[in-house]
């Protein structure tokens, strides 16, 4: 943590582990997401100016750019003090050792939890709802949560639930749990949803990531090529889109070395 040229951190056996080798992707790397982009950036742009900034909730179908986007973000803003650790949701109860010495530094820490879910009794729920609220001690002013998520209630919903809900004065009530759900996503102060990529999204971000690894033609064998990937993985998604970029320019350049 003393060294001052590094950007991320990972959490790790109660340590914090420099990551030497940052991804260097970029905001204009990521596409059909502009609405989500402009929305976390301008967030995080207040946050590194030390203006009021919200934890952040990013929810949706895998492989959109969720995680892409607060790797972008870091190299967006690195050079303004933004700094990032990576922490593994299974070690949220660290929460408190994590950030207690990142108090009063100059630099602006994004702790980031990538596909975050929480069961009902974790303890690290505690940890997780102080370090976002704040106990006795009021929240580090220099440290914002960022998380992804498959579930937009970070707890999954069970069967149970259901029977928890009651009819008073005409009015649907939720139960406990359910409560306990909502006011945990509720702490996140900005909410962003990634949905599914339509085909033309898709094509565009093949495209893009063709491009990006020096390959510029595009055809209708390529397309077709592309569609029946993302078809044998049943996902239009990025993450897609760049592997399938990956196959097809390293077996041309394969071929045309033999």
């Amino acid at each position: 943590m003393n060294n001052t040229t590094t950007l991320a951190w990972r959490w790790r056996h109660h340590a914090l582990q420099a990551i030497e080798r940052i991804d260097t992707i970029r905001l204009d790397d990521l596409l059909g997401i502009d609405r989500q982009k402009a929305a976390l950036r301008e967030n995080t742009a207040q946050f590194v100016a030390g203006l009021p900034a919200n934890h952040a909730l990013m929810t949706g179908a895998r492989g959109t750019g969720k995680s892409s986007l607060v790797k972008a973000l870091l190299n967006e803003f690195a050079n303004d003090g933004l700094r990032l650790i990576e922490v593994p949701p299974h070690d949220l109860i660290d929460l408190p050792e994590i950030v207690a010495p990142l108090r009063g530094k100059a630099e602006r820490f994004i702790l980031y939890v990538d596909d975050f879910s929480v069961a009902n009794a974790d303890p690290a729920l505690i940890a997780l709802k102080t370090a976002l609220d704040g106990g006795i001690e009021a929240p580090a002013d220099n440290v914002l949560i960022y998380a992804t998520s498959n579930r937009r209630f970070l707890m999954p919903t069970v069967h149970a639930d259901n029977r928890e809900f009651q009819w008073i004065d005409d009015e649907v009530h939720p139960g406990e749990s359910t409560e306990e759900k909502i006011s945990l996503s509720e702490r996140f102060g900005l909410w962003l949803s990634f949905l599914a990529f339509t085909q033309a999204d898709y094509e565009r971000l093949v495209q893009h990531h063709l491009q990006q690894l020096g390959y510029t033609e595009w055809n209708k064998t390529i397309r077709g090529e592309a569609l029946r990937w993302a078809q044998t993985r049943a996902s239009r998604s990025g993450r897609v889109a760049h592997q399938f970029a990956r196959h097809w320019v390293g077996s041309q350049q394969l071929n045309v070395q033999k």
